[in-house]
């Protein structure tokens, strides 16, 4: 994979989550570093999800291949910054889940050669005002988010559940929350609609990085404060948290 230029000397929403498809795809994540216009330029990385081979080819389907001035490696793009992105083998999806502005989080259900919006539309207000991001919510030609946090919870990660220590849970998604410290549970329905959530440990105070499903079907979790947290069940099927 080449890198063509430089997107920005900032500091800021790097994205770099990944994840690997059931074809031997490696998908990962790149922000659009803090500068609005690159998440609609085809001629940078970032502001995109990139999907490559796992030697580090391009695939000979990836969306964008063969047209002029877009890196072939994009799959899909109008990323802000998504700190969370999980491939569901048993139904071939790939979801993230992205940061907004002031408000306005995203879920994405992510399909190749489309584009996310970002900064053209956006649920979510300018940080020196109560001004909305973009010209609305919703235009034709770009995908709508599947799920939108108002305000944002400010996401950190993103896990698929698929373990029998908390059967009820199978196939739902769950992302780690930075701003407001909590493990929240997305509930989706077969045809991956989203259908209710639910949010854990908010007694904590605890800002949430990652989550991952052990072997058992445990939940772990680290926060940005330096503990890791194991989510079992208690002798009564009931949700029970070791802080390390």
């Amino acid at each position: 994979m080449l890198v063509t230029k430089s997107a920005t000397n900032t500091g800021r929403h790097f994205g770099s989550r990944i994840t690997f498809d059931n074809d031997g795809h490696l998908y990962f994540t790149v922000g659009e570093r803090g500068h609005r216009p690159n998440a609609q330029d085809l001629s940078t990385h970032a502001g995109s999800i990139l999907r490559i081979n796992l030697n580090g080819s391009v695939p000979k389907d990836n969306p964008f291949i063969n047209v002029d001035n877009a890196l072939p490696e994009i799959w899909s793009y109008g990323h802000r910054n998504p700190q969370g992105i999980v491939y569901d083998s048993q139904h071939d999806r790939l979801w993230s889940i992205e940061h907004g502005p002031r408000g306005g989080d995203e879920l994405n259900l992510v399909l190749g050669g489309r584009n996310y919006g970002w900064p053209i539309v956006s649920f979510g207000k300018e940080y020196w005002g109560p001004i909305s991001v973009g010209e609305g919510t919703e235009k034709e030609g770009m995908e709508p988010p599947t799920k939108v946090y108002i305000p944002s919870i400010a996401p950190g990660s993103l896990m698929m559940y698929h373990g029998e220590a908390f059967p009820a849970w199978k196939g739902h998604l769950f992302a780690g929350s930075l701003i407001l410290t909590h493990l929240n549970r997305i509930i989706l329905d077969d045809s991956g609609k989203t259908v209710g959530e639910e949010r854990f440990l908010l007694e904590l105070e605890e800002r949430i990085r990652a989550v991952v499903e052990s072997p058992e079907g445990w939940i772990y979790l680290s926060t940005d404060s330096g503990k890791i947290i194991r989510l079992r069940p208690s002798n009564t099927q009931t949700l029970k948290s070791d802080n390390k």
